[in-house]
C-alpha cells in the first residue's frame, strides 16, 4: 500500500499536504521576518510601505502586517510551485537540501521582491518614500537578505516534511 501511494504521488503531482505546508510555512516565516521588519529594519516597512502598496495610508502597523502575512503565505505557496522544477524536486524534500533551497530562495525573494518588485509597485503608487530603482542600498539589503533567508527556511523546512512522508 505505501509503494502505491509514493507511485500515484509521484505521477499525480501535488496534493493538498504539499500546498498546507508552503502555506504554514510561509505564514510562520513571515512572522519571523516581520518581527525583524518591526524591530530591527530601520525604515518602517510594516507602518508605512506595505499598506502604501495597496493604497492605505500609514502609519497601518495591522493593516501592514495583515498584508506582509498575506505575502508569506502566497511565497510559500511560489515555492511548493518552484520546487517542482525538475532539478530542485528530490533536494527539496530532504532537510539538508531543503535549508540550501531556503537560503536561495530567501536570496531570490530579496533580490526580485526587495530589489526591483517594492521600489516599481511603491513608484506606480506615489508613495513619497519609494526607495530607488534597483534597491539594494546598504545596510538595508543585508537586513532585508537575512530577513528573507529567516523567512523561507521555515517554509522550505515544512514542504520537506510533508514532502518525505
Amino acid at each position: 500500500m505505501a509503494t502505491e501511494t509514493q507511485t500515484r504521488r509521484k505521477t499525480e503531482g501535488l496534493t493538498a499536504s504539499d500546498w498546507a505546508a508552503g502555506a504554514v510555512g510561509g505564514f510562520i516565516g513571515s512572522i519571523l521576518f516581520g518581527l525583524i521588519m518591526q524591530f530591527v529594519i530601520p525604515v518602517p516597512l510594516l507602518e508605512m510601505a506595505i499598506p502604501a502598496m495597496y493604497g492605505v495610508a500609514g502609519p497601518a502597523l495591522l493593516t501592514g502586517w495583515v498584508f506582509h502575512l498575506f505575502h508569506g503565505v502566497v511565497l510559500g505557496l511560489v515555492y511548493v510551485a518552484l520546487v517542482q522544477l525538475k532539478p530542485l524536486r528530490e533536494p527539496a524534500r530532504h532537510i539538508g537540501g531543503a535549508v540550501g533551497l531556503g537560503i536561495g530562495y530567501g536570496v531570490l525573494t530579496t533580490i526580485v521582491l526587495s530589489g526591483f518588485v517594492m521600489p516599481i509597485w511603491l513608484a506606480a503608487v506615489g508613495f513619497p518614500a519609494a526607495p530607488p530603482l534597483p534597491n539594494f542600498a546598504l545596510p538595508d539589503t543585508i537586513l532585508t537578505l537575512v530577513g528573507h533567508i529567516i523567512y523561507a527556511i521555515p517554509v522550505a523546512l515544512a514542504y520537506a516534511a510533508i514532502a518525505r512522508e
